[in-house]
């Protein structure tokens, strides 16, 4: 059926793979039940604002509890969480005992009276005895001792993170650290990382931003690229893997060895960065190993990115598809992680003896969380998918066009129309299969977590051989998916049938095109790992310097993460023109012979590129021969004379 198709992109066209649109549209009004829920129920502002025993949250106004009468108070002015007991704390049911109130300052002196409080009071506006207590009534009433703190009241400063007050006397220091210890270790390890990225939500931003600008000036470098830009590359990215590498390393000795390292969310910083360290010198081996290997293709990468630039050159619009993208990404990832925060601290409040308020977690939490994770991956996946099959559509238009120096009018937009009439349900199964393939990983991380205590070297190596096994899946797969899109915009079939169809196409040339088409995949890869190594060196600046409580490395991990795909959705312009490209060059060699009944569609320039670069492919495995057998030679035993 392949070898009798007729390649030419197709006027009348039909809808394709509709029942994934449909899964995708149901899944999705699981993800808007579940949002709808994390707003109602959620309160994000708990993990790091904190809140008084009567439900009120420190700095903002609050609405009032049932049953508890001094809740539903104006905290805009009261940013700072203050216990009236903080010299003898204890930890009942991760619950800390003492009274907790919302202040305005913390008192910088030792207060030994009542007397002292109430000028305290009176001087700095900010009262440390309960709410219903007037400031007059302190030395009056006679049940002040049971409403005000327990005297004397240490001095004591706001803490940094978690606008905490914290007693600076050494004995009433030491108890206060244990509890707050005691109370951050035994918090889940999903409020731990909810709470490192609230707190660090800004620099997130900030980094995530700078991604942005790095990943712009290589689309604009590689548009206008030149030898002496591709060394310069290379050298950068050698620089920071290296450099970065260092750093992690460095990091880690110094968390190791600090003796200070108690709370739990430190010890997961001494992992994590262990691991990053890890993972970034292997990193950084293999790609020193394939630069040194593919070294003498440098020139022909040039000339690869020329006859790219002087398509894109052609469809100028294209430079500006990612930005649209990436706008999309960043509303759905703010959304995203809006709806985690609030759905981490979704529970109800329930009030107890003498009108205060406790929060109750709520079940089945942790099951939405999983499927409000799935719907990050297959979103995002999703739109990268509309993005390719968009460059696609326009690369295909352009290419099957036999006036070169007219080029048809607005290819991208009218690319944009037939991928939202007609192939949305392709790109929607294509995605989907790249997140089938995230599950079993995040499932075997799961499963590594929980028998890593067991510390069996045969599980480890197991474990790492069916991480690796499925990343290899990944690849390939998103190497087909890309393919199974550009024949989707040829010829308007669905994903299983262009799958196949580009199968048996790339499988009849992959002698011809293997070899150019990786290497200038290779030195957009180094791209990305360029955009991602500078951005991860700015995080690992920017966190290190909140070290206290806070999982950073996880915030980190997650700036990585938005990087590579920042980086991803602006240099798959360049990535999928050039796959786009030599698809279209394949099946035109395929279904045309140069006659001048069935000419060429391709360009002469990138006939002559692609004639020039198998030549050097042919000459390297005629010399690798040639030695072989000269080695051959030259170990033949001789007879014994």
């Amino acid at each position: 059926v392949s070898e009798l198709r007729e390649w030419r992109p197709v006027i009348y066209r039909k809808c394709t793979d509709t029942v994934w649109l449909l899964l995708f549209f149901l899944f999705w009004t699981g993800l808007m039940f579940i949002t709808g829920y994390a707003v109602m129920a959620g309160a994000a502002e708990r993990l790091v604002l904190g809140y008084d025993s009567f439900g009120n949250i420190c700095g903002r106004k609050n609405a009032p509890v049932k049953g508890a009468p001094l809740s539903g108070q104006d905290m805009t002015n009261k940013k700072y969480v203050f216990f009236l007991n903080s010299c003898s704390l204890e930890m009942q049911s991760l619950k800390i005992s003492s009274l907790s109130l919302c202040v305005s300052s913390c008192p910088q002196e030792q207060l030994n009276s009542l007397e002292d409080l109430q000028s305290f009071a009176r001087n700095n506006g900010s009262c440390l005895c309960v709410y219903n207590l007037n400031i007059s009534s302190y030395t009056l009433n006679p049940k002040a001792a049971e409403l005000c703190p327990t005297l004397p009241v240490p001095p004591s400063k706001s803490f940094p993170l978690f606008n905490r007050c914290v007693p600076q006397n050494p004995e009433c220091y030491s108890k206060y650290a244990s509890v707050l210890i005691s109370m951050v270790n035994e918090m889940d390890v999903f409020h731990r990382i909810l709470g490192g990225i609230l707190t660090g939500k800004d620099t997130v931003i900030g980094l995530s931003v700078l991604a942005l600008a790095f990943s712009f000036i290589l689309v604009l470098a590689f548009r206008f690229i030149r030898p002496l830009l591709v060394h310069t590359l290379i050298a950068l990215v050698v620089f920071g893997l290296l450099f970065v590498s260092g750093v992690l390393w460095w990091l880690y000795y110094d968390y190791r060895n600090d003796p200070s390292t108690e709370l739990e969310t430190e010890k997961e910083n001494v992992k994590f960065l262990l691991g990053y360290a890890i993972f970034s010198t292997v990193v950084t081996v293999v790609l020193l190993s394939i630069i040194l290997v593919l070294r003498k293709r440098l020139p022909f990468t040039v000339q690869l990115f020329r006859i790219v630039g002087k398509i894109i050159g052609r469809i100028p619009f294209l430079l500006f598809q990612p930005l649209w993208t990436f706008l999309i990404l960043i509303v759905f990832w703010v959304v995203w992680v809006a709806v985690l925060l609030s759905l981490g601290t979704a529970g109800t409040a329930q009030t107890t003896s003498g009108g205060q308020v406790e929060y109750r977690a709520l079940s089945g939490i942790c099951y939405m969380a999983w499927y409000h994770f799935i719907g990050l991956i297959w979103t995002s996946e999703f739109i990268l998918a509309c993005q390719q099959m968009t460059i696609a559509g326009a690369v295909v238009t352009c290419y099957f066009n036999r006036n070169k120096s007219s080029p048809p009018p607005h290819p991208v937009l009218s690319s944009i129309s037939v991928l939202f009439c007609y192939h949305l349900g392709t790109a929607v199964k294509g995605s989907f299969l790249i997140t089938i393939l995230r599950i079993p990983r995040m499932v075997l991380l799961y499963l590594y977590n929980v028998l890593k205590q067991k510390e069996s070297a045969c599980a480890k190596c197991l474990f790492k051989c069916c991480f690796c096994w499925v990343w290899c899946q990944e690849i390939c797969l998103r190497y087909f998916n890309q393919h199974a899109y550009t024949t989707t915009a040829i010829h308007g079939t669905n994903f299983c049938t262009s799958a196949k169809d580009a199968v048996f196409i790339l499988a009849k040339n992959s002698a011809k095109l293997a070899s150019i088409s990786c290497f200038g995949d290779f030195i957009l890869f180094l791209g990305k790992v360029f955009v991602v190594c500078f951005t991860v060196f700015g995080g690992l600046m920017a966190f290190n310097y909140h070290r206290e409580l806070q999982a950073w490395v996880v915030p980190l991990l997650l700036v990585g993460f938005f990087a590579y795909l920042i980086s991803h959705s602006f240099l798959s312009v360049f990535e999928v023109t050039v796959d786009a490209m030599f698809l279209c060059f394949a099946i035109d060699m395929e279904t045309n012979d140069g006659s001048a009944e069935k000419p060429y569609f391709v360009d002469q320039e990138l006939l002559s590129f692609v004639s020039q670069s198998n030549k050097l492919t042919e000459g390297q495995k005629q010399r690798s021969m040639r030695s072989f057998q000269d080695n051959e030679d030259g170990t033949e035993l001789q007879p014994m004379v």
